[in-house]
């Protein structure tokens, strides 16, 4: 991922409050912005004039993007396309996972299939061998595919010998509904709980000991401080923790900001790239950005820490974050890529008890 230089940030700031101000045009800003940077800059402009209600201005920044984009970064390209089919306005188009198909066709993308397998082998690789019937959490357990997958290599493979309990949380009855038919039929035998919540709403109330708990893709819709709370409250019924995410700087940066416009432009353009490359019919490609990524995006560019739904932070921030908040009972037992390139990064992490 590229960042900013601090006096790049503030060239950004000044140039973008001059153009507010006074108008001007992409065209007057092509020196004074690093080249392979170009595209980001008129896609931040693009977007904060569309937050200010200039939506006839809009337009104008984010085609000046498409005509430098980079092969496989199509970010400036993907956002004017959303907005002409929603009359010209980043307005949120869908409640995300509301309807699930649109994150399951994106879980099916070959780059996240291969993430999910690299993070099946890597967990196998660092949990211990259990010798008794393992109790297992999946915090943000979307359709349920992943623990499917997961738990069974875990037989598979020897390092448990069955589960006593499995339990889904998702706030997304229809997620949760689909991963609770998913993981019976894979389960048959095994007690599935389910709870229909966000992390945060019941966090206070798991009260019993869990030998893993996952958080794949789920555990950044919140804010670092946060996030820090419920890991706190987590900590006393678990051993494992098993985190896969987005390596992103889209936490503490604030609306509006350079930093967060750059770190979406590359994160979000890439994934989206990856969608629309996988071969899909159209209808469902676009349905899985509109209702999904599109839906985050709007929500990490137009509005404040606090009301967006989504907090990714950099790979250095969760490990800060674990340290804050598991140890010294918890130490790092794997850190680990599942895909990464010069602008999308995908990463787990394990902390596991230290006793155990």
């Amino acid at each position: 991922m590229l960042f900013l230089s601090d006096r790049e940030k503030n060239l950004w700031i000044e140039y973008a409050q001059r153009i507010l101000q006074n108008g001007g045009s992409p065209n007057e800003y092509d020196s004074l912005v690093r080249s392979n940077l170009r595209s980001a800059f008129y896609y931040y402009i693009g977007t904060l004039l569309a937050n200010k209600g200039y939506y006839d201005r809009t337009g104008e920044w984010l085609y000046a993007g498409t005509l430098c984009e980079e092969p496989g970064l199509y970010s400036s390209t993907i956002l004017l396309g959303f907005l002409k089919r929603h009359n010209g306005k980043m307005i949120k188009s869908a409640v995300v996972f509301e309807d699930p198909r649109p994150f399951v066709h994106f879980s099916t993308v070959p780059i996240m299939e291969q993430a999910r397998s690299n993070l099946i082998a890597q967990f196998s690789h660092s949990l211990p061998e259990y010798e008794h019937k393992i109790r297992y959490i999946d915090i943000g357990c979307g359709d349920g595919a992943l623990t499917v997958r997961l738990l069974q290599n875990l037989v598979e493979s020897g390092k448990a010998p069955g589960y006593e309990e499995i339990l889904l949380i998702d706030p997304s009855l229809a997620m949760i509904t689909l991963a609770r038919e998913k993981v019976r039929a894979a389960f048959p035998d095994i007690l599935i709980t389910t709870d229909n919540s966000r992390i945060q709403d019941c966090s206070k109330s798991i009260g019993r000991h869990y030998d893993v708990a996952m958080s794949s893709l789920a555990y950044h819709h919140m804010p670092y401080e946060d996030k820090q709370v419920h890991l706190f409250r987590l900590k006393p019924w678990i051993d494992h923790f098993l985190l896969f995410e987005l390596d992103a700087n889209n936490d503490t940066p604030d609306v509006c900001s350079p930093e967060l416009a750059l770190s979406v432009y590359q994160s979000y353009g890439r994934i989206m790239d990856f969608v629309f490359s996988h071969d899909a019919p159209v209808d469902v490609v676009v349905n899985c950005i509109d209702s999904f990524l599109m839906t985050e995006v709007v929500s990490l560019l137009s509005e404040p820490r606090g009301i967006r739904t989504d907090y990714h932070m950099l790979r250095s921030q969760w490990l800060e974050l674990f340290r804050n908040s598991l140890s010294p009972e918890f130490t790092l037992r794997s850190d680990s890529t599942c895909y990464a390139d010069e602008y999308l990064g995908l990463f787990t992490l394990h902390y596991g008890r230290e006793e155990v």
